[in-house]
């Protein structure tokens, strides 16, 4: 047995393609998480050390990263966590909001009963987070919330596209402030009561107002930082 618990020992070109794969995922969870947010920079040899491999799948998963646009290269600067300007986060929302309604359609037609279920019990989870004053865990949860009603709509190119654009809303609504998370969070129980009822239009809308509303108030959210830096006394 090998340290990863594999029997066979992978070949060279498998074990370089793992471990970038690995990176990869690692940082696109750290995007998801919150623990990178807009802005941040990632540091090669930081991330190097903490995954326990070599600069090279660093810098692989850098440049897939860049491709689809969740970091960005400054030229003598490094890596950065991408920020989105307005005009970027407005088009990401627009498009995820006609997607995660026509996904909700298509969940409400057709949903898999497990995975129902699944999301059933992770609004509970989230719920019973905001019972305890948890908003931190919602986070987690929203993703899993997602990613499961994605997986219910049974069209692999949909997840695909959806998959990518919550990694991009997760660095728009990163700053979140918690009576917002949970504003939000609660919108979760419209989108699947309507999806569980067989309502499809009903489920779209949900879906659709959802993301909306969110987008809405990650710019209220932007404007309020905007004032708090205009107003700030000058030291």
């Amino acid at each position: 047995m090998t340290e990863a618990g594999v029997d066979a020992v992978p070949k060279l070109g498998q074990a370089h393609n793992a471990l970038f794969t690995q990176v990869y995922e690692a940082i696109k969870r750290g995007i998801l998480s919150g623990r990178f947010k807009a802005g941040d920079r990632l540091l090669e040899e930081r991330l190097a050390e903490e995954f326990g491999v070599s600069r090279n799948p660093i810098r692989e998963a850098f440049r897939l990263l860049t491709a689809e646009g969740l970091v960005e290269v400054i030229n003598r600067r490094g890596v950065y966590i991408r920020f989105m300007d307005p005009r970027q986060s407005r088009e990401v929302v627009e498009i995820r909001a006609i997607l995660e309604g026509h996904n909700a359609r298509l969940v409400a037609r057709r949903g898999d009963p497990d995975l129902l279920d699944r999301a059933a019990g992770i609004l509970g989870q989230g719920e019973a987070a905001i019972a305890r004053g948890e908003v931190a865990a919602l986070r987690g949860l929203n993703e899993e919330f997602h990613r499961t009603l994605a997986l219910a709509g049974e069209n692999e190119v949909l997840q695909d596209l959806l998959g990518l654009l919550r990694l991009r809303s997760a660095l728009l609504f990163a700053k979140a402030e918690p009576e917002v998370q949970s504003e939000s969070w609660m919108e979760h129980a419209h989108i699947l009561q309507a999806i569980l009822a067989g309502n499809e239009e009903a489920a779209a809308g949900a879906a659709t107002a959802h993301v909306l509303n969110a987008g809405a108030r990650a710019e209220r959210f932007r404007d309020a930082e905007r004032v708090d830096v205009t107003e700030a006394p000058a030291r």
